[in-house]
């Protein structure tokens, strides 16, 4: 009884202040794993991409030595770091329904992380992108170090995302402009068949304005978060854009959240997360560092959205767990909706015989040594 009354004195007292009680906080009890589980993802795909960097540099140096060293086979998954042939492929197949004899590896990837994003949000950057990893972990030695990053002001932060959209509209024009047989033609030069030693020697031949370029990037990465991710990848633009139609969002349930203001703060994005119900940015990464922070039960999540309670229904002591039963995507359900993805969409094309560039290796002996040369 006198819980009671000192309950109801509470709120006359906060409703005569003009102010909202605060709302009783009912405590997650499973413990959050979420960021233990990306980031050990995030570690795998980028040794998956040193070794794939490796073997490809051995390729590469056999050919350049004329034989002189050891042969190893040209690893197809290189082709991801070449996203424009990618795209450029992926709409070679949807016009002509062929698949693309050079780098057909580049359209199955590019077409993972596009179903990536469909499916799972903009989940690709934040969980899988070696790029994204090595900008995330610059920001929090950043962090370490000066213990905050620059905050760049809203009248400025707005206009610099925009870039990285100008240049992803840049590319889908030519990439879009150009027909079928256009896309194939340029494909089948030299400069399309050794697109990725070109890409490869563009970093072993850096010079003095490559090297100011790289190292201010970085500089950049370190004091302002995530700087090449928000501002600059215009393909993150597009997997931004691509996620707009996905089922899986960050929701939060606003009877349950106590409005802390933590998620807010953990947000990588920047986004107001504890002011909205969903959210549909293009920024959003469903990196689940908001969801990670959140005290309350079921107030925040990676979800689908939530079931429609019965007036009975939200009589019950706990409306949260009906609500979102077999809603919510745990952190192993994202991991297991990415390997279902990128191993499928691989041992599809692996089994089709579309997955590695058919090119002989006297064909690559006359070529390799000579990427540098090829103009388009």
């Amino acid at each position: 009884m006198q819980a009671t009354t000192k309950a109801s004195a509470t709120a006359l007292s906060a409703e005569y202040l003009g102010k909202t009680p605060r709302k009783r906080l009912v405590r997650r009890l499973q413990l959050d794993h979420s960021q233990a589980v990306r980031h050990s993802v995030q570690g795998l795909f980028l040794a998956l991409n040193a070794w794939i960097a490796v073997e490809f540099l051995l390729w590469v140096r056999f050919f350049e030595s004329h034989g002189r060293t050891t042969f190893v086979e040209r690893p197809a998954g290189v082709d991801g770091w070449l996203p424009i042939a990618g795209l450029m492929n992926l709409k070679y197949f949807l016009v002509t329904h062929r698949a693309p004899e050079i780098h057909p590896s580049a359209m199955v990837l590019a077409a993972v992380f596009l179903l990536t994003s469909l499916f799972i949000k903009k989940a690709f950057c934040s969980w899988l992108c070696p790029v994204g990893t090595i900008s995330e972990y610059l920001w929090k030695l950043g962090r370490k170090l000066f213990h905050t990053s620059l905050t760049i002001p809203r009248w400025l932060d707005l206009p610099l995302r925009s870039l990285k959209y100008l240049l992803m509209g840049f590319f889908l024009f030519v990439v879009i402009s150009m027909s079928a047989a256009a896309l194939n033609s340029f494909m089948l030069t030299p400069f399309g068949i050794v697109a990725d030693v070109k890409m490869l020697n563009f970093f072993r031949n850096l010079g003095l304005i490559g090297v100011a370029v790289l190292a201010s990037l970085m500089l950049l990465s370190v004091i302002i978060q995530n700087f090449w991710c928000r501002f600059l990848c215009p393909y993150g633009a597009l997997m931004g854009i691509v996620s707009t139609l996905s089922p899986i969002r960050i929701r939060r349930d606003a009877a349950a959240c106590i409005e802390c203001g933590k998620c807010t703060k953990a947000c990588q994005s920047h986004l107001p997360v504890d002011q909205l119900i969903q959210i549909r940015s293009l920024e959003c990464t469903s990196c689940m560092e908001c969801v990670a922070v959140c005290p309350a039960d079921h107030a925040l999540q990676l979800a689908f959205a939530p079931r429609e309670l019965s007036t009975a229904s939200d009589t019950t002591t706990s409306p949260y767990t009906t609500r979102w039963r077999s809603r919510v995507l745990q952190p192993r359900a994202v991991v297991l909706a990415l390997a279902l993805l990128f191993f499928g969409l691989i041992g599809v094309a692996r089994a089709t015989g579309h997955w590695q560039t058919i090119i002989s290796r006297d064909v690559y002996q006359q070529m390799v040594p000579h990427a540098d040369e090829y103009e388009h």
